[in-house]
């Protein structure tokens, strides 16, 4: 007689309920928008709508058929709530499935269903969903900034990479994840962990004893830890059942997902690193999508472009553009145009300043600068004074998204890892307008630079420009 299986060492928890109620609310606006689908196809094709007819019946079961549609694609899965793309895809991939079976039953069936059902009525319903789901999105961003419907994680590993993960951790709210307790290698010596105000609560051995003391909804466990195979396995079978989420970090957090693949090779899982592209037809489409975008933005804005020359004219004596010498793809150098922001002569007097220094690394930042005039300061403020420079994307020296753009000083004290920024033409914007701007570390934008460089796609050009008017709306470390 086989050996039973192993029974979950930790009580099964139940969804939290800022979860269920999340769900639910998504849910009930997807059975809203089937309403409003069902009634416009009711009355766009009156004539096909009679009682029991196939068309009458769909039209009726929308309500029902579209949130199950969402449902089953795993549209309402928690583990996608807040985060990441995944749960867009899903809901795209929900009006698919809800597009084959009805196709496949009216075939079947030789039922009359109209074309508008195909090319109106599941476009039309998977945008409303998508776009309900973003507004639902950006409450509980909101709610997470301010400590709410969060994740209580427990961070496994060594001192220094536990460290380094919750840093990574609280930087991102939007993931909604909260380090509750720690469980390292060497409990003795995690300063570094307590430096940063997660308590310590034990070795590798106690992680199901904190998990069920510290009521935590998930396990991170860092790549740099003693977890082999053996271990993982291990916690894996102890939280099975549980409801605990069990992740685990691959040590190469700078490799976005387009990148990374599972590869099966002889029974086991490999992970499958692709190459940066940095040629190739993405980049000429890059190119073109660069230039027409940057054309039409100069044609839109000239009113504003006109205005803001007078305002920096009237300021003071001085030209109305700066130009300075930056750093492009490859080494190349360029004049990059911008709105002048300071008093004539400002980079003279640097060198007065250099003690004031508030940044880190190469940059020099100063929060309350002297030679920024009045109206510079407000340029500054929603980075108006940086519009010029949809000129030097209009010329091809820049992109709309990219890289910091560095001065040539800088460039000379870079090493070879930091040099891999010059790899791509620097942007107007880019993950360190998004991320804090200013306020961040030299540290922190080299490696925003760098996983920018490493794993650029279009659709994340698409989201950081998405992102950059509200970052700039709210001034978020702009001095």
């Amino acid at each position: 007689m086989p050996a039973a299986l192993p029974r979950a060492v930790v009580a099964r928890r139940r969804e939290p309920r800022w979860s269920r109620r999340y769900r639910a609310v998504l849910i009930t606006v997807d059975a809203l928008v089937g309403v409003v689908a069902g009634v416009v196809m009711l009355v766009i094709r009156p004539a096909e709508a009679l009682p029991g007819s196939p068309y009458a019946w769909l039209s009726l079961a929308l309500p029902v058929l579209w949130p199950a549609a969402v449902c089953m694609s795993g549209g309402y899965a928690p583990k996608f709530f807040g985060t990441g793309s995944e749960e867009f895809r899903k809901v795209a991939r929900g009006g698919l499935w809800l597009l084959a079976a009805v196709s496949v039953v009216s075939y079947a069936g030789q039922l009359e269903i109209a074309r508008s059902f195909v090319v109106f009525t599941v476009p039309a319903m998977t945008l409303g969903s998508l776009i309900s789901h973003v507004i639902a999105r950006k409450w509980l961003q909101r709610a997470r900034r301010g400590g709410h419907c969060v994740k209580r994680v427990v961070a496994v590993g060594r001192d220094a990479a536990v460290a380094d993960l919750v840093r990574r951790i609280q930087v991102d709210h939007y993931a909604g994840m909260e380090v509750v307790a720690a469980c390292v290698t060497t409990p003795g010596a995690a300063a570094r962990v307590e430096s940063i105000g997660v308590p310590i609560d034990g070795g590798l051995d106690d992680v199901v004893d904190v998990v069920q003391r510290r009521g935590a909804d998930a396990v991170a466990v860092t790549s740099a830890s003693e977890t082999a195979a053996l271990y993982l396995r291990k916690l894996s079978w102890q939280l099975e059942g549980s409801g605990i989420e069990l992740l685990v970090s691959p040590g190469m957090v700078e490799i976005a997902g387009p990148r990374l693949h599972i590869r099966p090779f002889v029974g086991l899982p490999l992970l499958s690193i692709e190459e940066p592209v940095f040629s190739g037809w993405k980049r000429v489409l890059k190119g073109a999508l660069d230039r027409a975008g940057a054309a039409c933005a100069l044609v839109l804005i000239a009113p504003v472009l006109l205005g803001i020359a007078v305002a920096v004219r009237l300021s003071g004596p001085g030209p109305v553009l700066y130009r300075q010498e930056r750093v492009g793809a490859y080494g190349d150098r360029y004049t990059m145009y911008k709105f002048r922001s300071m008093i004539v002569g400002a980079d003279a007097k640097l060198s007065e300043l250099l003690a004031s220094n508030e940044g880190q690394g190469l940059l020099f930042k100063m929060r309350q600068d002297p030679r920024v005039t009045p109206v510079g300061r407000w340029l500054r403020r929603f980075s108006l004074d940086e519009l010029p420079q949809l000129f030097n994307v209009l010329g091809g020296s820049m992109s709309l998204v990219g890289p910091r753009p560095p001065l040539p000083q800088e460039v000379e004290r870079y090493d070879t890892s930091i040099r891999r920024r010059l790899l791509v033409k620097p942007g107007l914007t880019g993950l360190w307008q998004i991320s804090g701007r200013s306020d961040l570390s030299w540290e922190e934008s080299v490696r925003l630079d760098l996983r920018y460089v490493e794993n650029w796609t279009l659709a994340l050009d698409l989201l950081i420009l998405w992102k950059t008017a509200s970052a700039v709306l709210r001034s978020r470390g702009a001095y």
